[in-house]
């Protein structure tokens, strides 16, 4: 942008700009309005960052000051703000700007209050979670259904949270923490059951102990249209770690970042922006925190100040959840509330094999052929882009030209134990056939004007008729026996876009994938029984409605090292099932990298060969194949063990791909690994990022066993080569791993014979966990040692042998 005569205005927001690129402090993208990219450029979905107006000279900031009134039995109240401006201080040729306290600047100075006093409470929701509820407005508006919320709102625990008056404040305490309320400065003050402050919130007192300007605990009035947003600041400690914020692709602790939490289409696993934003992360303190709401949010994670978490909310209000205890505590509390993962059907944990794009019946036919005839087992045939008329023009009609009986076809592929994916996204070009139905019905996302905000017609999921249209035409294709719909893109509902339920694009773009997710998943549960899709989006509370996978990978290892980070953060996040695209996406995966990839996607719980062509392990000679088909044989033969850890999962909100924390929290180093996983509870995997082999490995507490080779390592580093599959993978000693004979589908797998292997003998009575398709909870295999070895106690299954095998 070029002025030759700026404007006043212009001439103060350049003046603002100097301060901010002189001091150092804060970006310097802040003269485009919410841009995260660079300068002077603003480019079509770039995720909105609210942190510049917390930067900008010419807003007012209203910072919490003290609690004008409190009734602790009901936990409502109110909060005194005081009124600031910037002003600059310059000291040897160093300028910096700081909050001051001014008086109001309207007029008639009768009718508005220059320090107000805004809506405050304090809500108990479990004996290891609350709620803090703060408005920037008096006008309060009543709760409306959250689609975050599991049942549309949250539960309230009255009874568990115990109230006594403190001097100068408040305090309330669970068999898990404790809650202090302090009334002048205003603070609150978050404890563990021991008496240990996990966090407490940052008022304008605590400027005296720095140089460096703090933002404290505060809410923003822009100046350009008198909106408002929250900055809800707390303190972080020495060697606090974060994580979680959803699908990140950066290194796993987010202390030290700044993450903007705007739904994108990422183009990659090695960048900032997420396909997968989800307004969720955890300390290592022992608490998390649920920012419950769809508006855009940055988090300032100690990137500006090390002692300060600024969390930036766009919305008027601010709706924070705050939960107590260990990783697995946490998780299940935040998925109590959001939803946890539906059970997926087992055929979905075989494997997946696609490529962008087979074009035909003949395609899908020979693929299938050709699996079976190699052996290599896989339980779905996905069809992406090219199963139209025209290649990429959705219409939800096979190409008459290319598909003789799309029906027939179907039927086939699952008689020989294959289910059919299809691709299609929520985008429809000018050319599309459906583009005029869309826009006569007004069934799509209008602009300002009445008009498209973009090139093409964007679907209203706020609108019913919209999703009443929309699950028609996917209802059409699964009764044609198509199992499952891939969910693509869904990251780009305009910003400025007018929606059916009222709201704009800054309230309905996050939302938007947690919508369509919804659409899908709902009628693939109505017609199949299955709630299922294949997701690329997400918002909070996309979890109950899985699976999703990790986006566009670019085919090399720090890609691939990239998508790790990626699907251990979303673990973080609530969500259990997580899939990514083996060997990358972008160009044909080098056939070296495609074999270190494989094992590491067939230890994922979901496992698709998706990109550019080729895919298919055949294509990459006969070694190659051999290679292929032992690692994805692994997987078959681990069903047992991949279902039985599924259903937990959802029964706990946990994640199949965990970071060793979530298990270990008590051991320091697991809270440093970043480059290893466990799937599940007992195996530990350890994928090869370079061609260089062996790699070094860090166990948590106790002894592993190295899977392939039976070489036993205590807690600790080693350096692992990896075995005939190229991956470290080693089973925690004393576990039960049930396997299941080799199958070249789910669907013909024999469930009446199960081997337990028992890795390392240790002369103890141990357990097996057991859960069988279409069962309703898991069951418990007891195995008595009898001093030579182990017996099979009781069998809760009439029509299931256990041969048991121990590795010693």
């Amino acid at each position: 942008m070029h002025l030759s005569n700026p404007t006043s205005a212009w001439k103060t927001k350049m003046l603002a700009l100097a301060f901010v690129a002189g001091a150092g402090i804060f970006s310097s993208q802040a003269q485009v309005p919410y841009a995260s990219g660079p300068a002077n450029q603003y480019l079509l979905n770039q995720p909105i960052d609210i942190s510049e107006d917390f930067t900008n000279f010419t807003n007012t900031y209203f910072v919490a000051d003290s609690l004008d009134s409190f009734d602790p039995a009901t936990g409502k109240g109110s909060l005194n703000y005081k009124r600031h401006v910037y002003q600059t201080r310059q000291a040897f040729n160093n300028m910096l700007a700081f909050l001051q306290p001014v008086g109001g600047n309207e007029f008639p100075t009768t009718e508005y209050e220059a320090n107000p006093t805004m809506p405050f409470s304090i809500q108990f929701v479990s004996p290891r979670s609350f709620r803090i509820r703060m408005a920037s407005s008096t006008i309060e508006k009543p709760d409306e259904p959250s689609l975050m919320l599991v049942d549309g709102f949250a539960p309230q625990d009255k009874n568990d949270w115990k109230y006594s008056k403190i001097d100068g404040g408040y305090q309330y305490q669970s068999e898990f923490g404790k809650l202090i309320i302090r009334e002048h400065p205003w603070r609150l003050e978050i404890y563990d059951e021991d008496g240990k402050l996990l966090t407490q919130t940052i008022n304008r007192k605590d400027n005296d102990e720095t140089y460096t300007p703090l933002m404290p605990f505060s809410y923003v009035r822009r100046s350009s249209d008198y909106s408002r947003s929250f900055s809800a600041s707390f303190r972080l400690s020495p060697g606090e770690k974060i994580f979680g914020c959803g699908e990140s692709f950066k290194a796993l602790d987010k202390r030290g970042q700044k993450v903007i939490l705007w739904t994108d289409d990422a183009n990659g696993t090695q960048n900032e922006t997420m396909y997968k934003p989800i307004p969720f992360f955890m300390s290592s303190r022992g608490y998390g925190m649920f920012m419950h709401t769809s508006s855009p949010i940055t988090c300032d994670f100690g990137k500006y100040y090390s002692a300060e978490t600024n969390l930036m909310i766009g919305d008027e209000s601010l709706d924070l959840f705050v939960f107590l205890g260990e990783p697995k505590d946490i998780l299940d509390e935040y998925t109590n509330l959001t939803g946890k993962s539906s059970m997926p059907p087992l055929w979905s944990f075989g494997l997946w094999m696609s490529r962008i794009t087979y074009f035909s019946e003949a395609d899908g036919r020979r693929v299938a052929k050709e699996l079976r005839e190699n052996k290599i087992p896989s339980d779905v045939i996905h069809f992406d882009t090219g199963w139209f008329e025209t290649d990429w023009r959705c219409n939800y009609e096979f190409s008459p030209s290319r598909f003789d009986d799309p029906e027939q076809m179907i039927a086939d592929l699952k008689d020989e134990g294959f289910r059919t994916c299809l691709w299609q996204l929520p985008y429809f070009t000018p050319k599309n056939t459906l583009f005029n139905e869309i826009i006569d019905k007004g069934l799509y996302v209008k602009n300002a004007k009445g008009n498209l905000p973009y090139e093409d017609a964007t679907l209203d999921f706020s609108n019913p008729n919209t999703v009443e249209w929309y699950q028609g035409k996917i209802a059409g294709l699964l009764k044609q026996g198509v199992s499952v719909i891939k969910v693509d893109f869904g990251e780009a509902a305009p910003a400025s876009g007018i929606f059916a339920s009222g709201k704009t694009g800054f309230y309905e773009h996050n939302l938007y994938p947690l919508r369509y997710n919804k659409a899908v998943a709902d009628i693939t549960k109505e017609v199949t029984g299955d709630a299922i899709i294949w997701a690329r989006a997400a918002w909070a509370g996309s979890q109950r409605y899985p699976l999703h996978w990790g986006g566009d990978a670019a085919n090399t290892n720090v890609a691939m090292e990239g998508t790790l980070h990626a699907g251990l953060s979303m673990g973080l996040s609530g969500f259990s099932f997580w899939s990514h695209d083996i060997g990358g996406f972008v160009l044909q995966t080098p056939k070296e990298l495609y074999r270190r990839w494989t094992p590491f996607g067939m230890l994922t719980s979901q496992s698709r060969c998706h990109g550019a062509p080729p895919k298919e392990p055949w294509e990459y000679g006969k070694e190659f194949q051999d290679e292929f088909r032992k690692s994805v044989d692994l997987k078959y033969e681990l069903m047992p063990y991949i279902l039985e850890q599924a259903k937990e999962c959802t029964e706990k909100g946990l994640p199949m791909m965990r970071a060793l924390f979530v298990e270990y929290p008590n051991d320091p180093g697991s809270w440093l690994i970043d480059n290893e996983y466990l799937f599940g509870r007992d195996i530990l995997v350890a994928p090869l990022f370079e061609e260089i082999a062996p790699r070094a490995v860090y166990l948590p507490g106790g002894e592993w066993i190295d899977y392939q080779s039976g070489k036993t390592y205590s807690a600790g580093w080693h350096t692992i080569a990896p075995g005939e599959i190229p991956i470290v993978m080693l089973v925690r000693k004393g576990a039960v791993i049930p396997h299941i004979k080799l199958a070249q589908s789910t669907q013909f797998m024999d469930w009446s014979e199960l081997e337990l292997i028992v890795f390392g003998k240790t002369g103890k009575n141990t357990t097996a966990e057991i859960y069988l398709p279409n069962d309703s909870e898991r069951q418990r295999v007891q195995l008595i040692w009898d001093g030579k070895k182990y017996v099979v106690e009781n069998n809760p299954y009439q029509k299931t042998i256990f041969k048991v095998t121990v590795i010693e």
